[in-house]
């Protein structure tokens, strides 16, 4: 409702700038979380991190879909703005945990992680933007839709922590 919005927050745009601030302060926090947790290896850390965003991705596919619609345009700056610090806050805490497991001798020392996590991102996204197409090329049409969810999940995730697997541990 236009009025709703009008009133609460000003504008459509202020709507997706207050949606983008929650957002980005919601994953700091759950990424500073997984990072923090005692007692579990670098790479099981980096595994949480792939199913923490795999849930997030899942669940809140509409949101991925305004965030992606966004990152294309780059029309809004404040929203833009606000992307591209919440890229480089994550970052930062991905590198922190890439640092923890390369001082522990667990990674390589050479990790791109700028493209380690555009790779997370853009397989993610590009899967959940066009996974009618996946759902046929990979034979799976008699999914309901629900088990098509959990099975592209489980599926992305396992790729994903295969990948990060080999990224961080052995020389490519």
């Amino acid at each position: 409702n236009l009025a709703m919005i009008s009133y609460y927050f000003g504008s459509k745009e202020k709507l997706l700038e207050a949606l983008f601030q929650y957002r980005g302060e919601a994953s700091k926090m759950t990424i500073e979380s997984i990072i923090e947790s005692p007692g579990i290896s670098a790479m099981e850390k980096v595994y949480l991190l792939v199913d923490n965003f795999m849930d997030k991705l899942m669940g809140q596919q509409c949101f991925h879909r305004i965030m992606a619609r966004e990152q294309v345009l780059n029309n809004a700056p404040v929203i833009t703005a606000l992307i591209l610090d919440m890229k480089k806050r994550n970052l930062e805490l991905i590198e922190k945990l890439i640092r923890e497991g390369q001082e522990n001798g667990e990674f390589r020392a050479n990790v791109d992680i700028p493209m380690m996590m555009t790779t997370m991102i853009g397989t993610a996204h590009h899967l959940v933007t066009t996974k009618h197409y996946y759902r046929e090329l990979s034979g799976v049409q008699q999914l309901g839709e629900a088990e098509f969810e959990m099975f592209i999940r489980a599926k992305l995730a396992s790729h994903l922590k295969s990948l990060f697997k080999a990224m961080l541990k052995y020389e490519i």
